[in-house]
């Protein structure tokens, strides 16, 4: 699995890419009560705004990792937006991507990378 700077996660299977949010980014956010997903077969870069989530703290973007073409999203989440909360590197996945530049990955954290960013 890698990460962003952002606390996303990105864990690559085959050719296609699952990404979410990190538990530290949900504890910062707080419950969870609404997930806006990217429609799939969207075709995104990276830093584009993909995601929007709103907690009970405030409402944030989640920016793609990645270049590519949405292939999935969690439609678990439109009903129950806490998955994020309870299981952020599960169940409360975000969406699936299929990277056209699978390198970009290079430029993310691996994880002791990640947990020293969050001290």
């Amino acid at each position: 699995m890698k990460y962003t700077e952002e606390h996303e996660w990105l864990r690559p299977e085959g050719d296609i890419v699952t990404v979410g949010i990190t538990k530290h980014a949900t504890t910062q956010l707080g419950d969870i009560v609404f997930v806006e997903l990217p429609e799939v077969g969207a075709t995104v870069s990276k830093g584009d705004e993909i995601v929007v989530i709103e907690s009970v703290k405030a409402a944030s973007e989640i920016m793609a990792p990645l270049d590519g073409e949405v292939t999935e999203v969690n439609t678990d989440l439109a009903d129950n937006p806490a998955l994020a909360n309870e299981d952020a590197t599960g169940a409360g996945w975000f969406f699936k991507i299929k990277p056209s530049d699978p390198s970009q990955m290079d430029e993310c954290l691996d994880e002791d990378a990640y947990n020293a960013l969050i001290g």
